[in-house]
């Protein structure tokens, strides 16, 4: 029996990627998307595919359960701030009313379970790019210097701290000096933030959350990461190795090396 893959899909270009990789395996793609975040292109890349309001849980169940729909995967950032306007429906109100808090991890270990108890396996993005996982090691010409080194002790093992309270994926630090903690904002915004409170030589650490579900929302960085880093005159990224996605690498890289930026990728023990 044909698998038949169920994209939950957000902004950008990785629900596309999935979506192309599962139909070269010949899986049958459905998909859901989303006016404010989605790519309009997306839908061309589905067998069947339907329009959704955020929170509008019970009518992507029907449309994925109508669809014969076995696997499903969620791919791609949704704009936070604009989901604070969610209007949920009935099914989406309950689930809510069921968990005591609303951070990213909470929400979507409860939209993943709910999901399953309507027998849709929920399966990692990743599973279908695995050449977009970040890779372990200085990936750019330019190493750290001993001051970065010492932001990065700093920022990764705080992050772990924080990441336990379902607090950002993302730190900006400096001479041992928090400048931002991720929020609702995003990783470029506290980038921005953080470096202009800062000033130039900022460290930005990006790794997932210590009971993080790695089926979901990995931390996620590309090209306008670093454009973000240059353009406040941070200067090096660390992020955990195999625990983020990183997108067009090969720009990215080029980027990195033509504006004397740092990247490093740590194994999550470090």
């Amino acid at each position: 029996m044909t698998r038949t893959l169920g994209i939950i899909a957000g902004g950008g270009s990785f629900p596309i990627t999935v979506a192309r990789t599962a139909r070269e395996r010949g899986e049958r793609v459905v998909g859901v998307g989303f006016s404010s975040d989605t790519d309009p292109t997306f839908p061309t890349h589905c067998e069947s595919f339907s329009w959704l309001r955020l929170g509008q849980l019970g009518r992507l169940i029907e449309f994925f359960t109508a669809q014969h729909v076995t696997h499903v995967v969620m791919a791609g950032p949704i704009n936070k701030p604009r989901a604070l306007d969610i209007r949920p429906d009935w099914r989406a109100a309950k689930l809510l009313f069921s968990i005591k808090a609303r951070g990213d991890d909470v929400l979507l270990r409860a939209l993943s379970a709910e999901l399953e108890r309507e027998g849709l396996t929920v399966v990692a993005p990743h599973l279908y790019s695995p050449q977009l996982l970040a890779p372990q090691g200085i990936l750019t010409k330019r190493m750290p210097t001993q001051a970065e080194d010492e932001d990065i002790t700093f920022g990764w093992n705080l992050a772990q701290s924080l990441g336990q309270f379902d607090i950002g994926q993302c730190l900006v630090v400096k001479e041992k000096i928090v400048l931002a903690v991720e929020a609702i904002e995003g990783t470029d915004a506290a980038i921005l933030r953080g470096g202009r409170l800062g000033g130039p030589g900022a460290v930005v650490v990006k790794r997932p959350k210590p009971t993080q579900d790695k089926r979901l929302d990995l931390p996620a960085f590309g090209l306008k990461t670093l454009q973000s880093m240059a353009e406040v005159g941070a200067t090096c990224l660390a992020f955990e190795a195999g625990g983020c996605i990183f997108f067009e690498q090969d720009k990215a890289l080029a980027f990195a090396d033509s504006h004397g930026l740092t990247l490093i990728g740590l194994p999550g023990s470090s």
